[in-house]
C-alpha cells in the first residue's frame, strides 16, 4: 500500500502494519480502496486520549460505518491500525 497524503503530511503503511490490519481487522480488506481518500480528506479527526501523538482519521464507507485509520505522528508518520466502527471516539 505504501505512502498516503494526510493532514499531517505523508503517512506510511508498512508491510508489518498491513499484515496486522488484515489479521486483526479482516473486514477492512474490502475497504482498502478508501484509504487514500480517508487519509487525505478525513470527515473527522480525533486525538487519542492515551497518546497525544496518535490521531484517528474517519471516513464514511458504503456500509454506513466509518473506516477509522489510526496514525502515529512523529518524525516518521505511520499507520498503526485501521478498523470499521459506527461510533466516533471522543477527543480528550
Amino acid at each position: 500500500m505504501g505512502k498516503f497524503e494526510s493532514p499531517f503530511g505523508a503517512v506510511e503503511l508498512t508491510e508489518e502494519r498491513k499484515r496486522h490490519i488484515l489479521v486483526f481487522h479482516p473486514e477492512v480488506r474490502r475497504y482498502k480502496n478508501h484509504f487514500p481518500n480517508t487519509l487525505a480528506h478525513p470527515q473527522f479527526i480525533r486525538r487519542s486520549k492515551y497518546d497525544p501523538a496518535v490521531y484517528i482519521l474517519y471516513g464514511l464507507v458504503p456500509a454506513k460505518k466509518y473506516l477509522a485509520i489510526v496514525v502515529k505522528t512523529n518524525n516518521r508518520n505511520f499507520i498503526l491500525t485501521a478498523y470499521l466502527t459506527k461510533i466516533l471516539k471522543q477527543s480528550p
